[in-house]
């Protein structure tokens, strides 16, 4: 493979990396890093590249080590994580200021119920082991097969299974115990509290049961229904959608909030 043709494959698979990376590391400068030194490095081995794999597998390999030798020394976030930056949020004088100006003067601020869902399990997910973030991400967002995530991951099948398994099983029990649109007893209602911040004028009730998530909210198959809030987030691009410049900002803020509230907690 030359190099021409390489960097033609890179740049294909360069938007599905990015929100990838992102959605692990929750940092934008560190996604840039990353994606960087991948195709870097990718391009000084193509020499080892025996095309058992397909390019953007092996590309996705190597952007996987590299973030996770970025990630395996810090903390995993708590499950109320939204909770905890919420609080720091309403705590601070600039922070509604730095969105008003976002929506002031971005095209891409338009952070409705969709942004919001895809916004909320980026977070959450960061409370899943590592691995098991990564596998979920591959499978569920980026559908890639059990056996190239193996791949990826540098595990066999059964090992991805595993992961598959529990961290589905994982994010199924969190969104029961706390998400309010599935759920009455649901303590988080930062859907509805963003779009009355982002949207004044607008009726949530009207606006969420126009997606098929809140029409299936009442549905007893919470695996349904975790499929769905996937089916949204493969839909939004984090850093090209009609809301990508709040959601930047918001994951930057909750990356931010957490990496004090670790370092905090860690003394």
């Amino acid at each position: 493979m030359t190099l021409e043709e390489f960097t033609n494959e890179f740049v294909s698979a360069r938007s599905q990396l990015k929100s990838y990376i992102l959605r692990i590391t929750a940092s934008i400068e560190d996604t840039e890093d990353i994606v960087q030194d991948a195709f870097i490095k990718a391009s000084l081995k193509l020499d080892t590249f025996r095309a058992e794999s397909t390019v953007k597998t092996w590309i996705f390999t190597i952007a996987s080590n590299i973030a996770k030798d970025n990630l395996r020394a810090k903390k995993r976030w708590p499950e109320d994580v939204t909770d905890i930056c919420r609080e720091k949020a309403l705590a601070n004088p600039d922070y509604f200021p730095e969105i008003s100006n976002i929506m002031q003067t971005s095209t891409q601020a338009a952070f409705e119920i969709k942004e919001h869902i895809t916004f909320c399990l980026t977070c959450i997910s960061k409370s899943l082991p590592l691995e098991q973030q990564l596998c979920l991400l591959l499978k569920e967002i980026h559908d890639f097969k059990v056996s190239e995530i193996a791949a990826i991951l540098q595990t066999n099948e059964s090992m991805i299974k595993y992961y598959l398994h529990a961290s589905r099983a994982k994010m199924v029990h969190i969104y029961e115990g706390r998400c309010a649109l599935i759920n009455k007893e649901g303590t988080c209602h930062q859907c509805s509290e963003l779009n009355g911040i982002f949207n004044p004028k607008q009726n949530f009730e009207v606006e969420k049961n126009k997606i098929e998530f809140a029409k299936k909210a009442n549905d007893p198959d919470r695996e349904l229904l975790l499929d769905l809030r996937f089916r949204i987030m493969k839909e939004i691009d984090p850093f090209n959608s009609s809301g990508s410049d709040l959601q930047l900002h918001h994951i930057q803020h909750n990356r931010d909030v957490m990496e004090n509230y670790l370092e905090k907690n860690d003394q």
